[in-house]
């Protein structure tokens, strides 16, 4: 629990902490990636905001070999009222009515999902066929570049009204599923004996080449769509997919059992259902104002 706990303050100060990076930098594409990563690494801030998030990996790996998969996934998405504090703070954000009431929703989710689990009774998996891993995950990554393209093709579009980034957060949160199948598997796979046996173990699974897939294309989409849309909108949406991905199809790929007891069992469903349908109505569009660019961009030409 404090793991886990530990991994929420540091994604939320990570993306905050990178978003406030970028609105200083020039616009950025995933259609250039080497001026975007030359242009974040140059920044010590967003460097600053990478390092939380690495931090938050590795708390990450030791939740998922004490808790199971759905139990993770409930105790990360409350990380979502820090970031939005901080947004708020931070980086001058403001939400609307509706979407404040779309968070609470989420939050009433995840306490359902809280609900739903009972300690000493829910298992902790420690492995999951690779060939299930791979059906699971290969199309995932798929949906997401293409879900994430789409959304670029139609923001290039100048008559368009601004987006609240939904179908942006949608595609990364989907790659970040996949990649937190991944952090599940990698922690399977360091229980074996010696360092050299571990790693090798590693190597011979597809973990590792998820993650690299993940990361690097993670890195760019996300990058790019932080600066243009809102943290304390596309972070939550981003989180609540990866969420929900995880809980459920990484419950089904490593065997984790559902609740037996039909209330336990409904709360579960339920949250699951609910968090979908808030993702489902969420606004498409932006109306909420944005803050100032830095006084640097003012100035610049």
């Amino acid at each position: 629990m404090a793991a886990a706990l530990l991994a929420n303050t540091l994604y939320s100060l990570g993306f905050v902490l990178e978003k406030r990076a970028l609105t200083a930098l020039p616009e950025v594409t995933i259609r250039q990636p080497a001026r975007l990563l030359s242009l974040v690494l140059g920044s010590p801030l967003w460097i600053g905001g990478s390092l939380a998030l690495a931090a938050g990996f590795a708390a990450q790996l030791v939740v998922y070999r004490t808790l199971p998969i759905a139990a993770a996934q409930g105790i990360f998405v409350s990380g979502l009222v820090l970031l939005v504090l901080l947004s708020a703070r931070l980086l001058g954000e403001e939400t609307s009515g509706r979407e404040r009431y779309a968070l609470g929703a989420i939050l009433l989710a995840l306490l359902m999902v809280v609900l739903s689990l009972r300690e000493g009774s829910d298992t902790v998996s420690q492995d999951a066929p690779y060939p299930l891993i791979l059906l699971v995950c290969v199309p995932s990554l798929a949906a997401g570049v293409w879900l994430y393209a789409s959304a670029e093709r139609r923001t290039r579009n100048r008559h368009r009204r601004p987006t609240t980034g939904v179908e942006y957060g949608v595609a990364v949160g989907l790659l970040y599923g996949v990649s937190s199948l991944a952090i599940k598997g990698v922690s399977s796979r360091l229980t074996t004996h010696g360092i050299g046996g571990a790693v090798l173990d590693l190597l011979s699974s597809p973990y590792p080449y998820l993650l690299l897939f993940t990361g690097v294309f993670g890195l760019v989409m996300s990058q790019a769509a932080l600066q243009r849309c809102r943290a304390s909108l596309i972070v939550p949406v981003c989180t609540t997919v990866t969420s929900l991905f995880t809980a459920v199809l990484g419950t089904l790929s490593f065997g984790e059992a559902l609740p037996d007891e039909p209330l336990r069992l409904a709360l579960r469903v339920a949250g699951t259902a609910l968090a979908v349908a808030v993702l489902l109505t969420m606004p498409k569009h932006d109306t909420a104002p944005q803050p100032s660019p830095p006084a640097k961009e003012l100035a610049s030409p």
